[in-house]
């Protein structure tokens, strides 16, 4: 059976695009290998039916965290023997692209973002043009890539003139209907949950907003529930205007138990600002995972979102994103039954039509090719 080596710089535990391309290679006959990292704060690994490594480093971020996981990941990779190479995102790219030219091996390159153009590297032009320059110099030579939507597929097929694929990071559809309990899960009967969720709620992502609008609302509880840069922030938000009882922080945790939480929320939240062109152009994962659970959307005004959002009227798009607007808009939607109920059976229809088993089509005839 050929054998295919997946590259990823994430915690493997809670990135579900990689596991389900991994399972989508399996199903294309392939005999599979992620590799990852491991980190200090990281989740035990649950079971998987592929084979996964994951690296220790000596650092967790900054520039001698790249360096270290792509020597890294260059020598596990030479050490290995494989058919077939497959990179998740710009951070992973050169250490696949040069064994793939040393072995004459293909590479199969999935961006998973607009990497170049991250709020983490605007506005840091020495590292941003690095970055510039090495994707310039590898994607350009690359035959085919794949991404998350047209919008970024059309600028990666505009500056280098190469075929682009789009997979959209879509969930497998939500066969268990049993939901757990609002009361097994800890959550209270009466009070509306509303959620934001998601393994990178980080700057410029609409959170401090959402958490400071909850001084303005009632009988309401918000769940937060992931990781990010500034869950700290968000704390101490909470904390300084008395918040406590209307925020509860979860923190990181295996995606099945995450969408039990997801299928009890009654608004779930995505709000990245048009900031920069990556978050322009993105399509949230958590806008798909709340579509699965069957839960109305409040999201930013980003033209992905926005279609999405409006062909299959599931929620409402802000306007801005002053906490006293959010608020508002929430309180409309909350008392507004019969929209609630009608979003909720647009839900039902964009759920079977927005699932990986629909969206993998195109990428098993990717991998097709290959075996």
């Amino acid at each position: 059976m050929k054998k295919a080596y997946v590259s990823v710089i994430n915690d493997l535990v809670t990135d579900q695009r990689v596991h389900k391309s991994c399972l989508s290679l399996q199903k294309a006959g392939f005999d599979v290998v992620l590799i990852g990292r491991i980190m200090h704060n990281s989740l035990k690994m649950n079971q998987r039916p592929y084979q996964t490594i994951r690296m220790r480093l000596p650092f967790e971020k900054g520039p001698l965290f790249y360096i270290s996981f792509n020597i890294r990941l260059f020598f596990k990779l030479l050490a290995s023997k494989q058919d077939l190479l497959v990179s998740n995102d710009l951070d992973t790219l050169l250490p696949n692209f040069l064994i793939a030219k040393l072995r004459g091996i293909p590479l199969v390159y999935d961006s998973h973002e607009y990497f170049t153009e991250t709020p983490e590297l605007v506005g840091r032009p020495l590292i941003q043009n690095i970055w510039k320059i090495l994707e310039a110099q590898l994607v350009s030579r690359l035959p085919e890539m794949i991404t998350v939507n047209e919008s970024i597929a059309n600028l990666f097929r505009k500056k280098y003139n190469i075929r682009v694929h789009v997979v959209r990071n879509v969930p497998l559809r939500l066969t268990n209907k049993e939901k757990v309990s609002r009361k097994e899960l800890g959550l209270p009967e009466d009070r509306t949950i509303l959620l934001m969720q998601g393994s990178g709620i980080n700057i410029q992502r609409g959170a401090e907003e959402l958490v400071e609008s909850m001084q303005y609302l009632e009988n309401c509880l918000l769940l937060i529930i992931g990781g990010g840069d500034v869950l700290k922030i968000l704390k101490e938000i909470s904390q300084k205007l008395q918040l406590d009882e209307k925020i509860s922080f979860l923190g990181k945790m295996p995606y099945q138990q995450m969408m039990q939480y997801t299928q009890q929320a009654d608004i779930g939240f995505t709000l990245d600002k048009d900031t920069n062109l990556n978050y322009r152009y993105s399509l949230p994962n958590k806008l798909f995972d709340y579509i699965q659970a069957g839960t109305p959307v409040i999201a930013s005004n980003l033209p992905e979102v926005r279609k999405i959002v409006e062909t299959y009227q599931i929620g409402r798009i802000i306007v801005n994103h002053t906490p006293e607007n959010i608020a508002k808009l929430i309180r409309e939607c909350i008392e507004d039954k019969d929209l609630m109920k009608e979003w909720e059976n647009n839900l039902n229809f964009a759920a079977q039509s927005l699932c990986w088993e629909n969206e993998e089509k195109v990428l098993l005839k990717i991998y097709g090719q290959y075996h």
